[in-house]
């Protein structure tokens, strides 16, 4: 184990590993039951869908894992699944399977612009400040994770600021939904507020966040899992963990193996892949939802990347020079962008939306995770959770938000390399990391950095130092907002 993923010279051990595994597990574990209910919306069988999900992290986690040797671990990304139901099938019209079939063809795409070094090159294209600005944009999103799972907010919104409901515009004189109330969209006038904490989840995490904190500060060696073992305890007697009989005893494994018939390789079939393309006037709607699907896998994934591996020392100088001027798979960042765009190819065949590289790996690496050990780990305990999942689901939200929190605050830390009295580096960097958090979406963070970046250095008529791939893919990203309006 020690030479297969050389624990020394990342400066880790097998305990270590072992526990930050563990900790990423717990912190993306509610992904388990969270992808079923959105796709299960768009017809897909429940089951199914909790199987898929499963089967396609442990997969994906595992390659990344054993191929690249980091310790990143993969799962149906959220917003690409809420992006599958509510858009590609609820709005634009198509089937679950035609869905699946597109999102196995953004696979196929990821899987080329990685193997002919594109996903490299804008990696390279990106400067400095914005590298900073992402890394510590993603500690604002985890951290806001982190304070929304805790239950720390509540958010008011009054009739004029309700534009959609069930994603049908906003009608005052309905007072009843067919099938109730599913998801309602406001604008900017909802308002968020501190709660009162006289609900037992937000009391159970704030007394979380308190352990996990003295922990920390007192340098407790995995003072992370200890935080979310402990919290989970005391949830038992705050009522928010519930263990019966029942609870544990329940298990649709069976359920979920005999449903799994129906979504396996349905991307393929004639309600699927084959049908996609007979219509010949929706094709440049398929071609354009394939490259929305495309475009938001690529970048929360690169953002991801970059925001965690450069801090830590997981992708070194060595591997940043390899990956300039190397060839073929030469470095772990060549390998982890490989095994993350064949994750997306897998959970299309077994049945769920865009696999992606999850940002709450931050939590595993924050515990001390280096190596593709943690990422081992985690793709088991996916496994263990097939059979377990009543167990695993016991752990509550407000058990893993206090980690979260804690991990975002520590990756922060990179906006100290940040000029911010320098307003062409500000600018760009205060997009790139505050609209990251606030829009719950890394790629969209991304985008905005680098459109005003753009526009900085075109004011400053500077536009020569402007990479051409960030002009390409400044370009991509007003497209696709562009096609977005009108889908």
């Amino acid at each position: 184990m020690e030479k297969f993923f050389k624990l020394k010279e990342h400066g880790t051990t097998v305990s270590t590993e072992v526990l930050a595994g563990i900790t990423t597990f717990f912190a993306m574990a509610y992904i388990i039951f969270v992808n079923p209910a959105i796709l299960s919306l768009s017809g897909m069988p429940s089951q199914a869908v909790f199987l898929a999900t499963i089967i396609s992290a442990a997969v994906s986690t595992l390659v990344m894992g054993l191929f690249a040797n980091v310790p990143y671990a993969l799962a149906p990304g959220m917003g690409l699944n809420a992006f599958f139901t509510y858009t590609v099938v609820f709005a634009l019209d198509f089937s679950w399977q035609q869905a699946l079939a597109m999102v196995f063809l953004c696979g196929v795409i990821n899987v080329l612009i990685t193997v002919t070094r594109i996903r490299k090159m804008i990696i390279k294209s990106i400067p400095d400040s914005l590298q900073h600005a992402i890394s510590a944009g993603i500690g604002i999103f985890i951290s806001y994770i982190g304070v929304k799972n805790a239950g720390f907010l509540q958010f008011t919104s009054d009739a004029g600021s309700i534009l959609s409901i069930n994603n049908a515009p906003y009608d005052p004189a309905l007072s009843t939904y067919e099938g109730g109330v599913g998801t309602i969209v406001s604008s900017g006038g909802i308002v968020p507020a501190l709660v009162n904490f006289t609900q037992s989840p937000a009391m159970l995490a704030l007394i979380g966040l308190i352990i996990t904190i003295v922990l920390m500060i007192r340098n407790v060696r995995g003072a992370i899992i200890i935080g979310i073992i402990a919290t989970t305890l005391l949830g038992i007697p705050f009522g928010v963990v519930e263990i019966s009989a029942n609870t544990l005893s329940a298990n649709s494994l069976g359920t979920a193996i005999s449903e799994l018939g129906v979504t396996f390789g349905a991307a393929f079939g004639k309600e699927g892949l084959v049908s996609l393309f007979t219509d010949a006037e929706r094709i440049p709607l398929v071609l354009m939802t394939i490259f929305a699907f495309s475009l938001s896998d690529t970048f929360d994934t690169i953002g991801t990347f970059i925001g965690t591996g450069r801090r830590t020392g997981i992708f070194s100088e060595e591997d940043e020079k390899s990956l300039e001027e190397g060839k073929g798979f030469s470095s772990k960042m060549d390998k982890s962008l490989f095994a993350d765009s064949i994750g997306t190819i897998f959970g299309a065949i077994f049945g769920t939306s865009n696999t992606t590289t999850f940002v709450e790996s931050a939590a595993g690496i924050g515990a001390g995770g280096r190596t593709g050990l943690t990422a081992v780990v985690v793709a088991g305990m996916f496994i263990i959770s097939a059979f377990f999942a009543p167990l695993i689901g016991v752990v509550p939200a407000a058990a893993t938000a206090p980690s979260l929190i804690i991990v975002g605050i520590l990756m922060m830390s990179s906006f100290k390399d940040i000029d911010w009295s320098n307003l062409e580096d500000a600018i760009p960097a205060f997009f790139a990391s505050i609209f990251m958090g606030l829009t719950y979406n890394i790629s969209t963070g991304i985008a905005a950095g680098f459109i005003f970046y753009v526009i900085v250095k075109v004011c400053l008529g500077k536009a020569k130092e402007i990479h051409p791939i960030l002009w390409g893919s400044t370009i991509l990203f007003l497209i696709n907002y562009v096609i977005m309006a009108f889908l």
